[in-house]
Formats: structure tokens, C-alpha cells, sequence
């Protein structure tokens, strides 16, 4: 596991902010990210995989406009509310495109991703962006007060193991303060079976990672 710290002065800032509030043990290095997403939605009138095909990356709803979830991405809205909440302030007054990435740690290692909420397709990140990560339980929409970091993240892990939620809701928040490349940063896309055959599978084999498939949702 990489355990660098995040690149670049506000991510660095919101990061240790979160890893004075974390404690326990080391995070177990063979668990991943996962970042849900729709694969059929388009942002900007644009396919989804086809802008992320030729960006090559990963960016926040503060980028976009869009969101899996409420479009609060904008300054006083709840979104940006519950960053300075959780970052003390670090991302204020940055550019959009430095503010994290949103996505879940698949604690129970589930096919389909840790989120499903979010969208039935995600890519598995690598180990290596666990170190630029942080975590909140429950959802940062809750305003939670527990966190964790990979290096400190047990006590974080014990709480979700312990509580009992829908389904939908039985995840570990992740935040991710760096750049995710999908050249990089991604082990897979992972794609429901339903899209076999159609436009979003060819968009998917053009991404420079790997396509792999879930058994879907029974």
C-alpha cells in the first residue's frame, strides 16, 4: 500500500485534518475502492465513458455538474457544507478540479461494488490510492463524526461492521485527494452484464484499463 501523502498544499491540509479525528488499527491492504457510477448517463451531452475516454480521468461533481446522488456541488451548497465540514476548511477556496473524488471501501468485497446505490457499474481502484484516501461513517450527507484513514481505520470498520442498514446504505464513505487516472489508478471497470452488446460496452473497451463483468443483480 502506498502511503503517500495527497499531492498539492489543500489536499494535503483536508487530509491530515481527517487523520487527527482517526484511530485503530491499519486498514486491511488487500480491500479496495470502488467508485459507482451510472455507465449510460451522459454529462455534458456527452456520453459518460466517452468523456472519461478522452479525459482520462476521474473527476468530482464540482468538475462536471452531475452527480449519482443531489447536485448541492456549488459554493454554500450542501455539498460544499459538508467539505469544509469534514476538511476544516482545506477545499474552500480551491479550483474544482482539486477537490476529491467520492466512493466507497468495499469492506464486504461485494461483485457489484460497495455503493450500488450510486450506480450499477464502478471501477476498482488500486491499492496505492488507499493512502491518499479518507473515510466517514455513515455518508458525509449524515454528517458523521467518525473517520478513518488506511493507516488508522479499524475503529471506523468495527462501527459499519456493527450497524445494521439497507443494503443500499451499508457502506463506508471514501474520499479521494489526489487525481485518479483511469491509466493508473483504476484495476478494473466492472460492468453489469446488462450492457452486453450495446453502446456502453464498446465505449468501455476504448478506456485504457480493464473491463470486467459482475454477475448482476439477483
Amino acid at each position: 500500500m502506498n502511503t503517500a501523502l495527497p499531492p498539492g498544499p489543500a489536499r494535503r491540509r483536508a487530509w491530515e485534518h481527517v487523520a487527527a479525528l482517526s484511530s485503530g488499527a491499519p486498514l486491511d491492504a488487500g480491500l479496495r475502492v470502488t467508485l459507482n457510477f451510472h455507465p449510460d448517463r451522459t454529462v455534458a451531452g456527452r456520453p459518460v465513458l466517452e468523456r472519461l475516454g478522452e479525459d482520462g480521468l476521474y473527476v468530482s461533481q464540482f468538475v462536471t455538474g452531475t452527480s449519482n446522488g443531489g447536485l448541492t456541488a456549488h459554493p454554500g451548497g450542501d455539498r460544499w457544507r459538508w467539505e469544509s465540514r469534514m476538511f476544516g476548511g482545506a477545499y474552500d477556496r480551491v479550483d474544482p478540479g482539486e477537490r476529491p473524488v467520492y466512493g466507497a471501501l468495499d469492506v464486504r468485497r461485494a461483485p457489484f461494488g460497495a455503493a450500488p446505490r450510486f450506480g450499477s457499474a464502478h471501477f476498482r481502484l488500486t491499492a496505492d490510492v488507499l493512502g491518499a484516501a479518507t473515510f466517514c461513517y455513515p455518508d458525509s450527507a449524515a454528517e458523521p463524526v467518525r473517520f478513518g484513514i488506511a493507516a488508522r481505520m479499524s475503529g471506523l470498520v468495527e462501527l459499519a461492521a456493527a450497524d445494521r442498514r439497507d443494503a443500499l446504505d451499508d457502506y463506508i464513505e471514501a474520499q479521494i485527494h489526489t487525481p485518479v487516472r483511469l491509466d493508473r489508478d483504476v484495476e478494473a471497470l466492472v460492468l453489469d452484464p446488462a450492457y452486453r452488446g450495446t453502446a456502453v460496452e464498446a465505449a468501455a473497451g476504448r478506456l485504457p484499463c480493464p473491463v470486467e463483468w459482475h454477475g448482476g443483480f439477483r
